[in-house]
């Protein structure tokens, strides 16, 4: 049986990109995407590409409602048979001054990138572990550092990191699991149409990375598929900065 990947966030994206790498590599993937728009795109997309009734599908709903997760989960073990691996990518944000940012904008936020990637795992686990799989938290640099009027969106990451370590013991060792942090990810060409916006980056925005460019959504994709490899089993509660080197970079002003 082909290896099942869940993808949360899958529609658009850095998690669209992270499917069509996983689905090059052989595996099948169940999508859960709260964007109806997006989803329709990509679905049409793919269609033209692949076989969508047999190794990818699309499902809409909130990784943050418990009921949506576990209807989701599953219809993909109704559909599929088996759960190899989760990547757990869906991410929202709200970013305002600390004095605007309402108790709504932060109870979404931290639904999104810390709630949702609880249910996930909580639901999938007992099929990850059957299968000896893996667990793979999309983070982001900004659990590590921040720039101003982040609150919500870095503390959810910090959060994700701290979820990922607790995880990693609390689930093996039948399951690995271990987070990615991004650092400047350019995805204009992922987003779906009515968000797409031309994106110029300027010499000085590839400039100021060590490795002498803005990151790409596939530097994220490899990542995930090296993490999910069972190859790779010996590498659990860590996290991976992929950055371009710019965490390390000191700046003086």
């Amino acid at each position: 049986m082909e290896r099942l990947v869940i993808v949360s966030g899958g529609a658009q994206g850095i998690g669209k990109c992270i499917v069509e790498h996983l689905l090059s590599a052989g595996y099948r993937v169940s999508v859960l995407d709260s964007d109806r728009e997006a989803i329709g795109e990509v679905e049409h997309e793919f269609a033209e590409r692949i076989r969508p009734n047999f190794n990818v599908w699309f499902q809409v709903g909130d990784v943050s409602k418990e009921e949506d997760v576990s209807v989701f989960v599953q219809s993909t073990i109704d559909r599929f048979g088996g759960i190899y691996g989760l990547v757990n990518n869906a991410g929202i944000s709200r970013n305002k001054p600390l004095s605007e940012l309402t108790l709504e904008d932060w109870y979404a936020v931290l639904g999104v990138n810390l709630t949702g990637a609880f249910l996930l795992s909580k639901y999938t686990a007992p099929y990850i572990a059957d299968s000896q799989g893996a667990i793979v938290n999309i983070c982001s640099t900004r659990a590590l550092m921040s720039e101003p009027n982040t609150e919500a969106y870095s503390a959810s990451k910090g959060g994700l990191l701290a979820l990922t370590h607790a995880l990693a013991i609390s689930l093996s060792p039948k399951i690995r699991v271990n987070a990615i942090s991004p650092g400047w990810i350019e995805v204009s060409a992922y987003r779906k149409s009515s968000a797409r916006k031309r994106v110029s980056l300027s010499e000085q925005d590839h400039s100021q990375h060590p490795a002498g460019r803005v990151g790409e959504a596939a530097d994220i994709a490899r990542m995930v598929l090296f993490l999910l490899d069972p190859a790779n089993s010996f590498i659990t509660g860590q996290n991976f900065v992929i950055d371009g080197g710019m965490t390390k970079k000191m700046i003086y002003v």
